[in-house]
């Protein structure tokens, strides 16, 4: 086996850029693609066209989530079979880049005489598969391309370790710049009122994050050198499933992650419009935003501090923390939905369910990141594959599958509530308040969308875990211990 130098700084730092850029756009996409095309856009048409593109974006979502179960391991066997003078990873990393980040501006620049509703749900339509397509094309390479430049061990879980971090870095970035920018831009570029501010300044915001992007993933391909040629084992569809029948621990895993994850999306695809149509007010995005900068805090200091002082400090077990995590997600949904219901007028107090929220969900990241590898060395022992390949595989295909239900969740409780700018308000009242013309019982139906299926989801995942998770701290040590003996029988 070729050993590879150590990594320098500049590596690192590069690579974990890398990680920022493409997790800004991720997000962009992710938080927002929903509230453009039902919201900013879907403000022209009366309320039947604004149902349709509403029912239309959650379908489009949940399917291009499908489909990806099918292009994941595609591109995963065209970068296998890549090979260029330099390598096979950073040419596909930056072609899917390149056209990543041209799409991502036209996804966000839907051209003005596009002016029917089925117009707008066609453009959707082709623009959000490219993206997840073109994106799926630079994620994969960078992903699978750490063997490529890293030594195995410490060095490797490092690195790892750091590209994740810098990937919540980059999503906490959109969480919390996104709407003051679309505004300040919006404006800037001659919006005359609140759909043309949003309208333009979803535009040039776009531009802005792919032109980050695309710089990032350059300086990624230019400071990190493949210096071997990394085996990279491709994975069908036909075999994740059926690695997940036979390793009964990862496919409990797995179902946890999407039941969280869901319950986590239904959230967060729904909190702009809960503090747009509900909590209300004339600079009602600076409060969502100042409620995103503390939710993007807390998950970052859970991840960095958090985490180490429950573990190492405190001595907790993983799954321990584990169900107090979804403990504290339960308590939190429960308090922004009393505070929601008794009526709040201070973003501060919001602060006070969000923490709870949040930080579960930085911590949950890692947990169930841990839990899923701890299922390779389980899966070697029960049926004498690892299928590390698998795992990897399945893992980023569920949390996009959670993302897709999680939106079409919520389109159908906007369509339901029939949420969206255009109302029978004058647009002097508009500029004002968005909330003056939302009813109580829209209210309560957004309220209980976002806070009432999560709590359900998350309870039936404590339950399903308990009753089928079994890799608790001394159970992994054990199965550690009976793979490295294993591994010295068959090198002996």
């Amino acid at each position: 086996m070729e050993t590879k130098p150590k990594l320098s700084l500049m590596s690192k730092i590069s690579y974990g850029l890398g990680a920022v850029g493409k997790d800004m756009v991720y997000m962009l996409s992710a938080s927002y693609v929903l509230y453009y095309f039902q919201d900013v856009l879907g403000s022209r048409f009366n309320e039947a066209g604004r149902a349709a593109i509403t029912v239309a974006m959650g379908i489009i979502l949940l399917v291009a989530r499908i489909f990806d179960a099918f292009n994941d391991p595609l591109m995963g066997v065209i970068v296998a079979k890549t090979k260029t003078k330099w390598g096979k990873f950073r040419p596909w990393l930056l072609i899917g880049t390149l056209t990543n980040a041209v799409i991502l501006f036209l996804m966000f620049a839907c051209p003005p005489s596009i002016d029917k509703p089925s117009g707008i749900i066609a453009y959707a339509a082709i623009t959000y598969i490219l993206w997840g397509m073109t994106y799926t094309m630079m994620d994969i390479p960078y992903w699978s391309m750490i063997p490529a430049f890293t030594e195995g061990g410490k060095e490797r879980e490092g690195l790892t370790t750091l590209a994740r971090s810098c990937a919540g870095v980059g999503s906490a970035i959109i969480t919390v710049v996104t709407m003051i920018a679309v505004q300040f831009l919006g404006k800037a570029f001659g919006g005359a009122n609140a759909s043309e501010i949003e309208l333009l300044g979803f535009k040039w915001f776009a531009l802005a994050v792919a032109v980050i992007f695309v710089i990032f993933t350059i300086l990624c391909c230019i400071f990190i050198k493949e210096k071997s040629t990394a085996e990279m084992k491709t994975v069908s569809v036909k075999e994740m499933f059926r690695a997940l029948v036979k390793n009964d621990q990862a496919m409990t895993v797995v179902i946890a992650i999407v039941l969280i994850n869901t319950a986590i999306y239904i959230t967060s695809n729904l909190v702009i419009y809960f503090f747009k149509y509900d909590f209300g007010g004339t600079e009602w995005f600076n409060s969502y935003t100042l409620f995103n900068i503390f939710g993007g805090a807390m998950q970052i200091l859970s991840m960095m501090i958090l985490y180490p002082i429950l573990r190492n400090g405190a001595k907790l077990k993983n799954t321990t923390i584990f169900y107090i995590c979804l403990a504290m997600s339960i308590v939190g949904y429960a308090v922004l939905l009393t505070l929601a219901i008794v009526g709040m007028g201070n973003v501060f107090v919001l602060f006070i369910p969000g923490f709870f929220i949040f930080a579960a969900s930085g911590l949950l990241n890692i947990l169930t990141t841990v839990f899923l590898a701890n299922t390779v060395d389980y899966g070697l022992l029960k049926n004498g594959t690892s299928d590390e390949s698998v795992v990897f595989s399945m893992q980023t295909f569920v949390v996009k599958l959670a993302s897709g239900i999680a939106a079409f969740a919520a389109s159908i409780c906007l369509a339901i509530a029939h949420l969206q700018s255009g109302t029978e308000v004058s647009e002097a009242e508009k500029a004002i308040d968005f909330s003056a013309a939302v009813t109580t019982s829209q209210k309560m139906g957004l309220r209980m969308t976002m806070t009432i299926i999560p709590i359900v989801g998350l309870i039936v995942a404590i339950i399903w875990f308990r009753k089928r998770f079994i890799l608790t701290d001394e159970k992994v040590l054990e199965i550690s211990e009976k793979v490295k003996e294993m591994k010295r029988n068959v090198e002996e």
